[in-house]
C-alpha cells in the first residue's frame, strides 16, 4: 500500500543575513513512520524543526501538513492542527506538579475537541493520567515537576506532547543526558507511541537513530544531503564524509 504524505515542505529556506541555516529543502515524512534527522552540529536542524513548529518563519519556501499549506500559521495554530515539539532544552513548569503539567496540555486538546463548555473535569484528569500513564510518570502525578530527576523530566515533557493528541509529534533530542538505561526505556517508549503517532527524531545518538527509524534524512550546511532507509544512510559514502566519519 502506498505511504500517505503527513507533511512536506519544498523550498524550505531561513536566512540569517548572509547565513542559510536552512537552504531549499525538500522533504517528507509519511503517516505513521519514524522518521529521524541527523546531521552534525550547525547542520540546520534545530532551525528547520523550528520552521515546522511555528516557532519562526521562513524566508522562501512553504510547509504543508495533511495536504494543507500551514507556512503562515503561528506555532498555536499548528499545535491545533495536530504537531506537538517537544524542546531540545528541557520545557516544563517545575513549580507546578507533574500532573498539571500534562492536564494544561490536556486542556488544550480537550477545548479543541467539545468547546470550552463541552469538557469535564473527570475527563481532564482522565486524558492526563492517561498520558503519565503511558510514559511511566503516573505514580509521580502529585510530585513538583521541578523535583524529578532529569530523564523523568524529559519523558513528562513527552507526556505532555501525547495529551495534545499529536499526529505528528517532533521529539528534539529526547535522549541528550540520559544514562544507558534510560535511553533503552525510552526506545520502547518511542516504539509504543508510534502505532498511533508519526514520529519525527531529531538524534545525534546513531545507535538510537539505526534502532528506531524506517527512514532517515541528513541535513548538511542547511542542504539536504540524503534521504533513505538506515542501511542506505550507513553505505552512503558523502553521509559518511560529513556525518559518520568516513573510513
Amino acid at each position: 500500500m502506498a505511504s500517505v504524505t503527513l507533511l512536506s515542505t519544498k523550498g524550505l529556506s531561513r536566512h540569517f543575513g548572509g547565513l542559510r541555516a536552512v537552504d531549499g529543502v525538500d522533504f517528507e515524512i509519511s503517516a505513521g513512520e519514524i522518521h529521524a534527522l541527523i546531521g552534525p552540529n550547525g547542520a540546520g536542524k534545530t532551525t528547520f524543526v523550528s520552521l515546522l513548529s511555528g516557532r519562526i518563519e521562513p524566508t522562501a519556501g512553504s510547509i504543508s501538513f495533511m495536504g494543507e499549506d500551514i507556512t503562515a500559521d503561528a506555532a498555536y495554530q499548528r499545535v491545533r492542527k495536530g504537531i506537538a515539539y517537544t524542546f531540545q532544552i528541557t520545557s516544563i513548569f517545575p513549580r507546578l506538579s507533574v500532573f498539571d503539567n500534562v492536564a494544561l496540555a490536556a486542556q488544550n486538546t480537550l477545548q479543541r475537541r467539545a468547546g470550552w463548555l463541552g469538557w469535564k473535569s473527570v475527563d481532564l484528569a482522565r486524558h492526563a493520567l492517561s498520558a503519565l500513564e503511558k510514559v511511566g510518570l503516573a505514580d509521580r502525578a502529585d510530585v513538583k515537576a521541578g523535583t524529578l530527576a532529569y530523564g523523568h523530566q524529559r519523558l513528562l515533557e513527552v507526556a505532555m506532547g501525547l495529551a495534545l493528541a499529536p499526529k505528528l509529534m517532533i521529539l528534539d533530542e529526547p535522549t541528550q543526558g540520559l544514562s544507558d538505561g534510560e535511553i533503552d526505556r525510552f526506545c520502547h517508549l518511542v516504539e509504543a507511541i508510534s502505532k498511533d503517532t508519526t514520529i519525527l527524531l531529531i538524534e545525534h545518538n546513531m545507535a538510537v537513530v539505526m534502532r528506531l527509524a524506517q527512514r532517515i534524512t541528513v541535513l548538511n550546511g542547511g542542504r539536504l544531503l540524503a534521504t533513505g532507509a538506515p542501511e542506505d544512510i550507513r553505505a552512503n559514502a558523502e553521509v559518511q564524509a560529513a556525518y559518520l566519519g568516513g573510513s
